[in-house]
């Protein structure tokens, strides 16, 4: 069965799964954005992954991310919505952020 779309080197074809089905997605996933995305779901939680890694997954996934007010980042995905609070002063995400944001990733229909 021939597939309904193609992939050159610099795109990818992911399969979303949401609600037990498959959703296609057509976006720019480069390896660095697997890994970032293999440490948001890796046992036990990491303390060393970057906000802007996240941020950067966020994006080739097809997220919509907007500023509120401070440190606040609202993200939509999927048709998910959530807000989080970008780190500061240090950069690294912190292990109850980085396990919200696995969940939210689960809810969006990414893993």
């Amino acid at each position: 069965m021939a597939l309904p779309f193609s992939a050159d080197e610099h795109s990818s074809v992911f399969f979303l799964f949401g609600n037990k089905k498959m959703i296609p997605y057509y976006g720019i996933m480069q390896k660095r954005h697997k890994k970032i995305l293999d440490q948001i779901f890796q046992n036990p939680v990491r303390s060393d992954v970057q906000w802007a890694d996240i941020e950067n997954l966020l994006y080739a996934l097809g997220a919509e991310l907007s500023e509120g007010k401070g440190s606040r980042v609202r993200i939509a995905l999927n048709g998910v919505r959530a807000v989080f609070h970008r780190p500061h002063p240090q950069k690294e995400t912190d292990k109850g952020a980085l396990q919200s944001m696995r969940r939210f990733l689960q809810e969006a229909g990414v893993r």
